[in-house]
């Protein structure tokens, strides 16, 4: 467990494209959401979720907390775990990534010191749902940002000291990059599954 760091895990989205709520998707046994909260226990201090619909995640006994501002895309979910968690650094997670590779966000976590946001990223292209932030030096960019109505995350990554972590440093610890497989279709869950058959 790494001491003074909140896990946000976002289930907010719309799932247009997957036609039902990716959170309750089933890649193997159970819900999507369960898989997510087994891999990352033990991670951190507290672990949440940021959900519009706590009904629906009530049962999982874990704390939920809304959108502290509604329908401001993945901008204002990334706002609201920020401003719910109570440790300096939170380790942001989206529910519809369903791989979580313990070694390199044990990585990701050990960098953080060194930054205000510690960020993967792919052929130049963030990553900010497997990423960590620094509480205190990232909310105000990002509320100025929403504020504003500039809701890509790269509005919050222009303002704050990156520590970006490429490819050739990914694969030393996620050589498949499993971390980044994202479910938004049907075809993007049943490819998941075949993955997660795999011994």
């Amino acid at each position: 467990m790494f001491a003074g760091l909140t896990v946000a895990i976002l289930a907010g989205g719309h799932s247009s494209r997957m036609g039902t709520d990716k959170a309750f998707v089933r890649l193997t046994d159970r819900p999507l959401i369960e898989e997510i909260l087994a891999q990352a226990a033990g991670l951190g201090d507290e672990t949440f979720i940021v959900t519009n619909k706590p009904s629906e995640f009530v049962y999982l006994g874990v704390p939920l907390f809304g959108d502290v501002l509604p329908e401001k895309g993945a901008l204002g979910g990334l706002y609201s775990a920020l401003h719910w968690a109570t440790h300096r650094h939170v380790l942001c997670i989206a529910c519809d990534m369903p791989f979580l590779v313990r070694p390199l966000l044990d990585h990701l976590i050990g960098l953080s010191p060194e930054a205000e946001a510690v960020v993967p990223r792919l052929a130049g292209e963030p990553e900010p749902f497997r990423a960590v932030y620094e509480r205190a030096a990232c909310l105000a960019p990002v509320r100025t940002a929403l504020d504003a109505n500039r809701l890509r995350v790269r509005e919050l990554l222009d303002q704050v000291r990156v520590r970006y972590v490429d490819e050739a440093e990914i694969e030393r610890f996620d050589p498949q990059r499993l971390s980044f497989t994202n479910l938004n279709t049907p075809g993007d869950l049943a490819q998941a599954r075949r993955k997660a058959a795999q011994p």
